[in-house]
């Protein structure tokens, strides 16, 4: 089997997956017969990589896969393809969201200790049902509250592999104060780094990821 026959399998498969792809998964693509091994489906991926370097398309990893997507340059064009007006989350939302993301694996008491405020039942549900966090345990405290973390789905959503990618906060507060103008997407708020994703997807108001980014790094 040539090496052009497995680039070109590798890339239609992303294509039509819809999903992040995991390397065990793209191998099973092939008959067993003549099944590539996981060095040549590794190096089929960054042949791929290489060839969309000065494209519109990039070859990303996340957690879960791999996939092809739109470069953040074009996220603002390609983002009109959906001109309908996008659900905005809340500030309670993004706080709560942000603090998780940073603090994991952390209890809601520990949110709303830096928040001031009681969490909402109904936001903790919502990133439930988005798959976004998840109870990765419980405190080992009287009452043995529910630990929350993010998941892969997070992880994928926002085009990051693990979670240590995300950005020192200090960075990120600089990088929202110096637009704080423009409504930006979500991922711009935590990691601005899954701009083609996120711009077919929720966007929330600068203002709040302004004050997230400035209530999260009060704490941590």
């Amino acid at each position: 089997m040539s090496e052009h026959h497995i680039r070109n399998v590798l890339e239609a498969a992303m294509l039509a997956a819809g999903k992040p792809m995991a390397a065990s998964e793209l191998a099973q693509l092939f008959d067993e017969d003549g099944r590539p091994d996981k060095t040549a489906i590794s190096a089929a991926l960054s042949e791929l990589a290489a060839h969309y370097a000065d494209r519109a398309i990039e070859l990303k990893e996340t957690a879960s896969g791999w996939r092809i997507q739109v470069r953040t340059n074009y996220a603002c064009e390609i983002g009109r393809l959906w001109p309908e007006r996008p659900q905005k989350y809340s500030r309670a939302l993004l706080e709560t969201l942000a603090l998780i993301a940073y603090r994991q694996p952390t209890t809601r008491a520990e949110i709303e200790s830096v928040r001031g405020v009681a969490v909402n039942p109904n936001i903790v549900k919502t990133l439930m049902e988005r798959e976004w966090v998840r109870v990765v345990g419980h405190r080992d405290v009287p009452g043995h509250p529910e630990l929350l973390g993010t998941t892969k789905s997070f992880l994928d959503y926002f085009g990051l592999h693990s979670i240590d990618e995300l950005p020192p906060l200090a960075e990120l507060k600089a990088m929202v104060d110096l637009n704080p103008q423009l409504d930006l997407p979500v991922a711009d708020e935590l990691a601005r780094i899954a701009e083609p994703e996120a711009a077919q997807a929720d966007v929330v108001d600068a203002s709040a990821a302004v004050d997230t980014i400035e209530a999260v790094d009060a704490k941590v």
